[in-house]
């Protein structure tokens, strides 16, 4: 038998998720069975998979206790790199600022020094995350870049601040802008694209169209020129959707794809301009809430943005 305390950063989850995050020895058959033939307990009575935890609650388990093991911990973060820029802090989140090269969590190929890691790291050596003490939850990121575009991200300090800005993110009410540097010049000093997007998971790239077809979803990027020379241009981007390589994919489609980009540009077209990732930065983002954002509600109307922004300077040397 063993007993749980729901803590602060376990709240707001359905039973069944926590414990799997909390028990990753314990067969998912076993537990859901458990649940239905009262083994598992909420405060003592009977609880549904869907059941959503509160502070203090106690969840009794009367299960097999090689099942209930914690697996000794080891602290992959710990290898993380130790770098990180930080734009903004406070005790719910960090702003960061991403560099080229860094992905944000693993892959296939990078297991160890991600953005994430490294949050994950600070963290702990500040003493802000101790993961013994927590049942399920580990610090986060809010949002993702590619590898090879830099700018800001947001993580999560704690499970609260991750579903209030999870959610915020998907109600559209933190805006995401960007600069990049595309070829050729725009129609209009500024505009809106519109369209539909299909994803190829195999080989990680992303399909444009103006007319929809199933699987395909809805897409929506805002432009503005900042600047034009022959040749080139440089635009800010309100990214109005978030999908993946949404900006890389959609200027590309309209016939201007970033430079250095050569999975959705050319690289004929990159050749000699000393570019070898595409030039895209997410470079400010503002908390625009319409609705109650709870613990967050001291960042409404707030904007953040990068001081110095290198595509600037060098699309002022091509």
């Amino acid at each position: 038998m063993k007993q749980i305390i729901v803590k602060e950063n376990d709240a707001g989850q359905r039973v069944d998720k926590f414990l799997t995050k909390a028990f990753p020895l314990l067969p998912a058959s076993m537990m859901y069975k458990g649940i239905r033939t009262k083994n598992i307990k909420l405060n003592g009575k009977r609880c549904e998979i869907s059941t959503k935890l509160s502070v203090g609650d106690v969840l009794t388990l009367y299960l097999k206790d090689e099942c209930l093991e914690q697996v000794d911990p080891v602290y992959d973060f710990m290898t993380a790199g130790k770098q990180l820029d930080i734009v903004y802090e406070d005790e719910h989140l960090l702003l960061l600022n991403k560099k080229v090269g860094l992905l944000v969590h693993p892959d296939d190929n990078e297991y160890r020094d991600t953005l994430i890691a490294r949050v994950q790291r600070y963290l702990y050596e500040k003493g802000e995350y101790d993961p013994a003490a927590e049942n399920s939850f580990v610090p986060s990121l809010v949002n993702r870049i590619d590898r090879n575009t830099c700018g800001i991200v947001i993580a999560a300090k704690t499970a609260a601040a991750l579903r209030i800005l999870n959610a915020k993110l998907r109600a559209r009410e933190i805006e995401k802008y960007y600069l990049c540097i595309v070829h050729g010049q725009m129609p209009q000093p500024e505009g809106l694209l519109e369209g539909y997007l299909e994803k190829d998971e195999e080989h990680n790239r992303v399909y444009v169209s103006e007319r929809y077809r199933a699987g395909m979803r809805s897409i929506a990027t805002r432009y503005k020129v900042l600047k034009e020379k022959p040749g080139y241009s440089l635009l800010e981007i309100e990214l109005l959707t978030g999908r993946t390589h949404q900006i890389r994919a959609h200027l590309a489609s309209v016939g201007h794809p970033l430079l250095g980009d050569g999975k959705y540009g050319t690289n004929a077209m990159n050749k000699g301009t000393g570019f070898t990732a595409q030039a895209l930065c997410s470079y400010r983002l503002t908390f625009a809430f319409r609705d109650d954002a709870q613990e967050l509600a001291y960042l409404n109307g707030r904007t953040f943005a990068l001081d110095d922004v290198w595509l600037i300077p060098a699309f002022d040397r091509l």
